[in-house]
């Protein structure tokens, strides 16, 4: 039998002191790394994170029709998202109200009811319980209906929050992206390609390391395509003249680019939500670099099919971070991330393509054109996300600086986090 070693640190029982863990973050630095690996923290951020705020588990594309059913566990709770017979998405757990099977599967399905494969306790597409034998006539089936989820639909995006006291701030995070989603039209989208992947990290190592393109120039070529070099972040003093010639360009085009964007409809400046909020999000339309038009190795679009006209050409890349994923949205197709927890050490990275639902593959878009920088870019960052878990391992580890420069949104991230964890108890 293979012996397990783990680290001092690992193994240290103070690790369990998720109080002292949150009260010892430093502002400027990275967490503890018992927050990073230790069990008691994961199961804290189960509780905390994914039970008491919204987040984001699909698109409406996931259920584009009645009877459609997507199914996606949030750690150890099943959820399942429908849309009923009058078109309207719902959310419910996973959960049987007999005796608590799980009634789908995860992934997706076609249905005309929902019906338990335990003993066949039978459900409508709104969650009422019609169907359950030998229970007698006297049992109320009223009194045993599905359990809801509190579902929000932002713009194509659906959100669900499992408390049953949701954060009021999503209602701000709607009147903000609502509007800046709506041209993308993604009620009219479909899921052209999706992907898996398990990343051999803890869920905030993969949170983080999408804040911060620092790490970009030297670890995803093909991301950096679609991006002008200063748009990485820079250190205003390590700049070359030529270099600090293409920043105030780029900061010209900005303010630009703008104030046509806004003229057009199109709502374009920075608002950076994090720190303070606990529907936390930000979001901003950058430009982008050579060919203007979408994030491909050529940099033009993938599909010949816009999403609606309003975007058709020149809208740029309208970014979205929220609590557990981010977005790209741009003219041709959108890419949609999701990060689910499966355990301290191991999370779930899911990526949806989405363009026009009338888009024909091999006719409209090219499938390896649409998919490939972001293909490459996630197993790029996996490989980033599974080193930087192996050194919070590591008797060695000690909180690093955020560089001001190219790393304040980790620190905005970071401090999130601990407000969020000092909300319900822990380092207060």
């Amino acid at each position: 039998m293979q012996q397990v070693v783990r680290s001092r640190r690992a193994v240290d029982p103070a690790d369990d002191d998720l109080g002292a863990l949150i009260a010892a973050r430093r502002p400027g630095y990275s967490l503890p790394a018992a927050l990073y690996t230790g069990a008691a923290a994961f199961e804290a951020d189960i509780s905390v994170v994914f039970h008491h705020h919204w987040i984001v588990v699909g698109v409406e594309a996931d259920v584009p029709e009645p009877g459609d059913v997507y199914a996606v566990d949030i750690g150890p709770t099943p959820i399942i998202l429908v849309r009923d017979d009058e078109g309207q998405i719902r959310a419910f757990h996973n959960v049987c109200s007999h005796r608590g099977a799980k009634i789908v599967p995860s992934g997706r399905a076609i249905v005309g009811k929902l019906v338990c494969p335990y003993h066949q306790w039978t459900y409508e597409l709104t969650g009422e319980l019609t169907g359950a034998t030998h229970m007698g006539l006297d049992f109320d089936k009223a009194l045993h209906h599905l359990q809801p989820v509190a579902l929000r639909n932002i713009g194509g995006l659906i959100y669900v929050c499992l408390s049953n006291d949701p954060p009021e701030d999503i209602a701000a995070f709607e009147a903000i992206m609502g509007p800046r989603l709506a041209p993308y039209d993604l009620a009219n989208t479909k899921i052209a390609y999706e992907t898996d992947l398990i990343e051999e990290g803890n869920w905030k190592l993969t949170m983080e390391n999408n804040r911060e393109c620092y790490h970009c120039a030297g670890n995803h070529p093909e991301l950096a395509l679609s991006y002008y070099s200063t748009d990485l972040g820079f250190d205003p003093s390590e700049l070359s003249d030529e270099e600090r010639e293409q920043a105030d360009w780029l900061s010209a085009q900005y303010a630009e680019r703008t104030a046509l964007w806004e003229a057009c409809g199109l709502p374009s400046s920075t608002v950076n939500n994090v720190v303070g909020h606990p529907t936390q999000f930000r979001t901003q339309r950058l430009i982008i670099a050579g060919a203007g038009e979408s994030q491909t190795l050529d940099t033009r679009a993938a599909c010949r099919l816009p999403l609606s006209e309003e975007v058709a050409t020149g809208s740029g890349d309208t970014h979205l971070w929220t609590v557990n994923g981010w977005n790209h949205f741009m003219g041709d197709h959108a890419v949609v991330f999701t990060v689910l927890p499966l355990g301290p050490d191991k999370s779930l990275l899911r990526t949806k393509w989405l363009v026009h639902k009338d888009a024909v593959e091999g006719e409209d878009y090219d499938l390896a054109n649409l998919i490939s920088v972001w293909v490459d870019t996630n197993r790029e960052d996996a490989d980033l996300v599974r080193i930087a878990h192996q050194g919070a391992m590591s008797a060695g580890y000690r909180p690093g600086p955020y560089s001001r420069f190219t790393e304040r949104t980790l620190d905005e991230w970071s401090t999130w986090y601990v407000e969020r964890m000092q909300a319900h108890g822990y380092g207060v």
